[in-house]
């Protein structure tokens, strides 16, 4: 068997999860092969050079050898080389790296002052502000 059907090849070769996985991706367009977007059901044969689109890289990878069936973690180099772009990986350190850098103000997890703001707000008894001790006449 020198075929296999692209969704198949790529849930076997452990780059997508699932093969419905993979059939989505082929089918929004995030899996390409010649500059062209690939069905779920077109088949690749070895020697050619698929690209996956995980945003933000886009991963190449060779066909060593087209199989349909899950094989181990240990064999994949037998079943296609990597030949993404070194450029492709440090768009991807620095992504990681900005992601944590760039937080805008407002989303995510409150920091330590905005909390204790939160709390002073909510609950001012708990910080020396008591509205029910008035000085009655």
């Amino acid at each position: 068997m020198n075929e296999a059907r692209i969704d198949k090849w790529l849930w076997a070769a452990r780059i997508f999860k699932t093969r419905s996985i993979a059939a989505d991706a082929c089918k929004n367009g995030r899996v390409t092969f010649n500059g062209m977007n690939m069905k779920p059901s077109r088949t690749i044969k070895e020697g050619d050079v698929v690209s996956v689109k995980k945003p933000p890289v886009t991963y190449s990878f060779k066909v060593l050898k087209a199989i349909e069936q899950r094989v181990g973690a240990k064999l994949l180099p037998e079943i296609y080389e990597n030949v993404t772009d070194p450029k492709q990986y440090e768009l991807l350190q620095m992504s990681r790296i900005s992601g944590f850098i760039d937080r805008a103000h407002g989303t995510g997890r409150p920091t330590k002052k905005e909390r204790r703001a939160l709390d002073a707000f909510v609950n001012p008894v708990m910080f020396g502000f008591d509205d029910d001790e008035e000085d009655e006449d």
